[in-house]
């Protein structure tokens, strides 16, 4: 029952494969969106409310900006236009006009908007009129939004036109404050990724040359995906007095003095759906972990003779109804009881593709049992991957065994990251001999192209060089070893860990 292309035969095939047989996205008629379907959307339901708490508990609260804003507010801040310019889509007109059989744009604006690509200028203008002095600060807030940019080359979760996600802004009184602030974040992040995701990552800062447009510092976590790529999953940017320079954004200090506060913003979006699929999935379709499923379990009735459907029915009811009254992770145990009038094993399957954690079957020899059939399927094409349970221990167990789910995902990921990252290349020729290879599913792939952990000298000549090998350096690894070598672009001696890979 394996998927039309597996991970090693065609990955790019696969990845889409895994989105229409999960039946968790689709390609809108509107060019270059995507149409999230409830399986999709709900696993982003799990990780927004998820990270919403690690945001609320931080101090933050949520509030909402309009996505449209004057292109004045980016001509004010030129570094992060120029980074963002190619993407924006702008708005000229207010109105369309019947002429000639056609509808025209009409009533031309005095001054285009820009539909919003990112906020900090539209932000950054409220905090101008919401900070005066320094009992003003700290401003802590978050919005949940939708964001556009004019992605050329779009792909389902990775890169559309229009996507999902959060942003975090806070303006403060000094410097090591907000510094501390977009680390802080970061962090929640990590938490997000590695707990609720089972999702490893590495966490560093960008190189100057990839920091976010007008940014002080980026800092960011880097997931490794099953063929070796690197995948951005976050980023916390300390802006220093960048924009509230541009925005005024001023208050009196405790002495008295008129000064610019210090910003900061962070996000997360729907690419951490691509990220998971590229995680977990296998062969069969999506593998979900139990903390972001939208349903942990599912019963689906197995039913041969339709004159004991009611009786069978009534079974799978039963237990869902026990199931949903425990608890996992501080929640209660999300169940579904699969009802629809469609093949039993065909909704199986269904789930299994979907990648719902627990598949339970029931029929009439269950019953006989009081059991159940249990499917487990992150063990699939495993010899226990399903074994009859009974009701009684599977009821009482729900918590524990979602729990030993999740975790066997993250080490599975965990250890496919820390077997692939390569630190026995010393020399720009090595390191151009390794990226000459093509990237490939690297489970039982002796010598796979994954990360290199090496050193790098800092010049800013060097990005040319990362051009031509196609690779980029994704992070400065927080843990730096303080040893010295030769930097892997140019030989000469450099201190600096970083990581190089090819990325999406």
């Amino acid at each position: 029952m394996a998927l039309q292309n597996t991970r090693q035969g065609n990955y790019p095939e696969w990845y889409q494969n895994v989105v229409t047989a999960a039946d968790m996205a689709e390609i809108s008629s509107s060019p270059g969106c995507m149409v999230i379907k409830p399986w999709g959307y709900g696993i982003w339901e799990r990780i927004q409310r998820i990270l919403d708490d690690g945001i609320k508990s931080t101090g933050h609260e949520n509030c909402y900006f309009p996505m449209f804003i004057p292109l004045k507010f980016f001509q004010k801040e030129a570094e992060h236009v120029e980074g963002f310019a190619k993407e924006m889509a702008i708005v000229t007109h207010s109105r369309l006009t019947m002429k000639d059989g056609k509808l025209t744009p009409d009533g031309a604006l005095e001054e285009p908007l820009i539909v919003r690509p990112t906020s900090e200028t539209i932000i950054a203008d409220s905090f101008s009129k919401w900070v005066k002095s320094y009992r003003d600060l700290p401003v802590l807030v978050n919005q949940w939004a939708n964001v556009v940019r004019w992605e050329m080359r779009p792909r389902i979760f990775l890169r559309t036109r229009e996507f999902l996600w959060q942003e975090g802004h806070t303006a403060h009184a000094d410097y090591q404050e907000a510094e501390a602030e977009a680390k802080t974040m970061l962090n929640v992040y990590v938490d997000v990724a590695e707990n609720a995701l089972a999702m490893p990552v590495l966490k560093g800062k960008k190189p100057e040359y990839d920091k976010f447009p007008g940014a002080i510092d980026t800092y960011c976590i880097e997931a490794m995906m099953q063929d070796g790529r690197a995948l951005q999953a976050g980023t916390s940017h300390f802006l220093g007095q960048n924009f509230a320079k541009a925005a005024n954004i001023k208050f009196q200090s405790k002495e008295g003095k008129l000064e610019y506060a210090y910003t900061t913003s962070w996000g997360v979006t729907t690419r951490l759906i691509g990220s998971l699929i590229m995680t977990h999935a296998d062969d069969e379709g999506m593998v979900v972990p139990p903390r972001i499923a939208p349903y942990q379990v599912v019963i689906v009735p197995i039913i041969k003779d339709e004159a004991l459907r009611d009786q069978i029915e009534t079974y799978a009811k039963n237990i869902g109804k026990q199931l949903s009254e425990q608890t996992y992770a501080g929640e209660k145990v999300r169940v579904k009881v699969d009802l629809r009038n469609k093949e039993s094993m065909d909704k199986g399957w269904e789930w299994v593709r979907k990648g719902a954690p627990l598949v339970c079957e029931v029929g009439m020899r269950d019953i006989e049992k009081n059991a159940l059939m249990l499917k487990t399927r992150v063990k699939m094409n495993t010899p226990d991957w399903k074994a009859s349970v009974p009701v009684a221990d599977f009821v009482a167990g729900i918590g524990e065994r979602l729990a030993v789910v999740q975790q066997e995902m993250f080490q599975k990921a965990k250890d496919r990251l820390l077997k692939n990252i390569r630190t026995d290349i010393t020399s720009a020729a090595q390191l151009r001999d390794y990226f000459s290879k093509s990237n490939a599913f690297v489970d039982g792939n002796d010598n796979p192209v994954a990360f290199v952990r090496g050193k790098w000298s800092g010049d800013p000549a060097t990005e040319e060089l990362l051009k031509e090998m196609k690779i980029s350096i994704r992070c400065i690894p927080e843990d730096q070893s303080g040893t010295v070598g030769k930097c892997l672009l140019t030989d000469k001696e450099a201190t600096m860990d970083v990581i190089y890979a090819r990325s999406y």
